[in-house]
């Protein structure tokens, strides 16, 4: 597997979208690389204090298609966000038999971050991607706000 020239390993990015945010993320393994678009979904509107109080949540998504557990995780983060107010400071994921995931996240109160963008209402189905390519995983989404 060969490197990204002039990108590390694993990592996100927000790219240009006109009125919408849209995110590019990647790593050597599937699991990281959805870990590092939940990282990027979170940092595209919130910078969460190290010193902010949080707690532990596990969410098992069960086996689907790649893109269906990107989806399903990400939207996760937005109900969570909109439901109970609390967004994820990290993220762990592990894969479980039969294709399905296990995530550890770790949450904290979202009036503990602070805003740098617009709050995400909903993941786009609408050039939503993850592959597997010569450099490991990548994915990118646009996150309606």
């Amino acid at each position: 597997m060969t490197e990204r020239p002039g990108r590390p390993a694993a990592g996100h990015r927000s790219l240009p979208h006109t009125a919408d945010s849209r995110i590019e993320a990647w790593a050597p393994d599937r699991e990281r690389c959805l870990a590092e678009a939940v990282t990027g979904l979170v940092g595209s509107f919130s910078e969460v204090p190290a010193t902010a109080e949080r707690r532990t949540a596990t969410v098992r998504l069960e086996p689907a298609p790649d893109q269906d557990l990107l989806v399903e995780l990400l939207e996760e983060v937005v109900y969570r966000l909109d439901a109970q107010g609390e967004l994820p400071a990290s993220v762990r994921l592990a894969a479980l038999p039969g294709g399905g995931l296990e995530a550890r996240l770790e949450m904290v109160r979202a009036d503990a971050a602070q805003a740098v963008g617009a709050v995400p209402k909903a993941v786009s189905l609408h050039g939503l991607e993850l592959v597997r390519d010569g450099c490991g995983w990548r994915c990118a989404f646009t996150v309606d706000v």
